[in-house]
């Protein structure tokens, strides 16, 4: 199987079908249907059906998908064998919760260490994560492939040129910023306030059928 052929929608749901797999395995379950994974994570069975024939066989009609099997091949493929470092550069409000949070419930995920410009930060142990200036920071993330970026906006594209520099190969991006990069650099952009107003458009326009 190439996995460079399915489609990035498709990418983008992997985690969340793992996620709660996860959780039903957690519970004893042994078997689910495309219709209650439907249910539980707001996709529709078609298109979770479609997904999985991306990879083959895996489920058998009548009897739905083995919740283990399922779960080893999707911690096979999102590689959750192996542990991935992130660096979080600016310890702000968000950032800060970025630490506490470390994604403990993703074993792969691991936020090792942050950078920051406050003298006062600098040398902090946050979430248990070392905080260093962000002279440091070409220096110390080498062997790191990911970034999250919660600077202000002023510093966004100088501090996304260093890490490029570093040899970043992707970058979480939390500020307003469309910035920069090369063709071998991922970003994903995230804008809580243009996601928090698409929420309140869908709610005002798009009602949701009650039950």
């Amino acid at each position: 199987m190439r996995q460079n052929k399915i489609p990035q929608a498709t990418a983008k749901r992997l985690p969340l079908y793992y996620r709660y797999l996860n959780n039903l395995n957690r519970q004893g379950k042994k078997r689910v249907s495309s219709k209650e994974l439907s249910e539980a994570i707001k996709v529709d069975s078609a298109t979770i059906r479609r997904d999985f024939s991306y990879f083959g066989a895996l489920g058998k009609k009548g009897y739905g998908y083995n919740v283990e099997y399922l779960l080893g091949f999707f911690r096979s493929t999102l590689d959750q064998h192996e542990t991935t470092e992130v660096a979080l550069i600016g310890v702000g409000n968000l950032g800060t919760a970025f630490l506490n949070y470390n994604f403990t419930k993703n074993n792969n995920i691991q936020i090792k260490m942050a950078f920051d410009s406050d003298e006062e930060k600098i040398g902090q142990i946050v979430g248990g994560v070392p905080v260093y200036g962000i002279d440091e920071m070409m220096e110390r993330i080498e062997g790191i492939s990911v970034a999250i970026l919660t600077v202000p906006v002023s510093e966004a594209d100088v501090i996304t040129e260093k890490l490029v520099k570093a040899g970043i190969e992707g970058i979480l991006n939390f500020t307003p910023v469309r910035i920069t990069v090369p063709e071998d650099v991922r970003v994903h952009h995230i804008d809580l306030a243009v996601e928090l107003q698409a929420l309140v458009y869908f709610l005002k326009h798009y009602p949701l059928q009650s039950k």
